[in-house]
């Protein structure tokens, strides 16, 4: 026998919920198979397996939380695994295997993982032939109480996606929520009561339970404000020269498109390779110095933001940015991205120029030491040779880690920045 533990999906995941079980009891394993799709604290990842066998039994049922190394199922070999499975399912109260099982592992979180194992098994038993979907889409269906089951997939092969999830919502889709309730009523109870409570104070108000997403980003953004001392330096640059070096960028690239952040991350990358006591990370010990520029991408998703990584971004192009940036910008949407992809970023930009924001500060992403803040290029009047002309501004503002670096280093990577920006030839030189 051997137990698939809960993996470790990416650098901040301290503990993952199972989003959806996708093999089940008696189900062959084959190398490579997607076993069951985890929410970490970044996205919804499949899990595939390492080595073959036969599923033998479920430890944490869709919804439960697991730490990183606690047994979530059991695997067995394939030519020595139970041929009963299902015989295992109608006992779950009298089964104490899974108790004894997990109290001859050395972890000692996986204690409490036995009590969901026979509701897994249960919840199970009749549904065998779920339809295929994304691992995005099957969380939504999760969060709002939808059976795929009674869903129809409009993506390829009749896979449910993101689309048909939220028309499913939109049409208001009875699904056979209640029935699925009664098996989890028992451990989230703690959880919905303050909801319930709520709505019962204040009939105005709907109270909805953060989700694991929303609360490891509000823990870690608290933490960066709260122990990193931010400080902000602002800059407005004159956007006529990049605007106009990306149309002709454009024209010559096409049908391949570059958009105005791509040539910022690019002449970011570029700055901070020019400037590395800017491309560090504090601890109490030392400041790193990191020897690769990593800039990662602030992406909106539907349940807060996602930061894929360009790396090396100073050794690439800026066609191969933008394309690189597209590609996960769109994997994060679609909750696809692996860990890697939100791995060791360096610096971050964050831009809110698309929704007509013309300024804001942004919270460093640790343990990076500062993040760009990039608004809207505005219409504004300026004033070239001693006349006032139509022209065109674009505001940055840098928020960065005292601990890391101070005010004047941190002015001069703005400083050369701006320059980039508003030479852009210097960023593809």
């Amino acid at each position: 026998m051997t137990d698939i533990l809960m993996p470790r999906l990416s650098d901040t995941m301290e503990e993952g919920v199972i989003s959806s079980w996708q093999k089940q009891p008696g189900d062959e394993v084959a190398v490579g198979d997607v076993i069951v799709d985890i929410e970490t604290d970044k996205a919804v990842m499949e899990y595939e397996a390492y080595e073959a066998g036969v599923l033998e039994k479920i430890l944490v049922a869709e919804g439960e939380t697991a730490a990183i190394g606690a047994p979530i199922a059991v695997l067995a070999p394939a030519n020595g695994a139970s041929q009963a499975p299902a015989a295992a399912q109608p006992k779950p109260a009298a089964e104490p295997a899974p108790a004894a099982e997990a109290a001859s592992t050395p972890a000692p979180a996986p204690a409490a993982a036995p009590a969901p194992a026979p509701v897994a098994a249960v919840r199970h038993a009749g549904n065998g032939s779920r339809p295929p979907s994304s691992p995005l889409a099957r969380r939504l269906a999760r969060d709002h109480g939808l059976d795929l089951a009674a869903l129809s997939g409009s993506g390829p092969g009749g896979r449910i996606v993101r689309a048909d999830i939220e028309a499913a919502i939109r049409s208001g889709a009875p699904g056979p929520a209640p029935a699925a309730a009664p098996a989890p009523a028992a451990a989230p109870a703690t959880v919905a009561a303050p909801a319930k409570a709520q709505a019962v104070e204040d009939a105005d108000v709907e109270a909805v339970p953060l989700n694991r997403f929303r609360k490891v980003a509000a823990r870690r953004l608290t933490e960066s404000k709260r122990e990193a001392p931010h400080f902000y330096l602002n800059r407005e640059v004159d956007a006529e020269p990049l605007l106009a070096f990306r149309a002709r960028l454009n024209e010559a690239l096409a049908p391949a498109k570059v958009s105005v952040n791509d040539l910022i991350v690019k002449a970011s990358a570029t700055a901070l390779r020019e400037h590395p006591a800017v491309n560090v990370s504090y601890t109490e010990e030392n400041l790193l110095f990191h020897r690769r520029v990593n800039v990662g991408v602030a992406v909106a998703v539907e349940d807060g933001l996602l930061v894929p990584v360009v790396k090396d971004a100073d050794r690439k192009g800026v066609s191969e940015i933008g394309r690189e940036t597209r590609e996960l910008a769109g994997r994060a949407r679609d909750g696809k991205l692996k860990p890697q992809e939100m791995s060791g970023g360096t610096f971050s930009v964050s831009n809110l120029g698309m929704f007509g924001v013309d300024s804001f500060a942004a919270v460093i992403n640790p343990p990076e030491a500062a993040i760009l803040a990039v608004g809207a290029v505005r219409d504004e009047p300026v004033v070239r040779d001693g006349q006032v002309v139509p022209g065109k501004r674009l505001a940055l503002t840098l928020s960065v880690d005292h601990r890391a670096t101070d005010g004047a280093t941190a002015a001069k990577f703005l400083d050369r920045l701006a320059a980039l920006l508003q030479n852009p030839l210097l960023i593809v030189a």
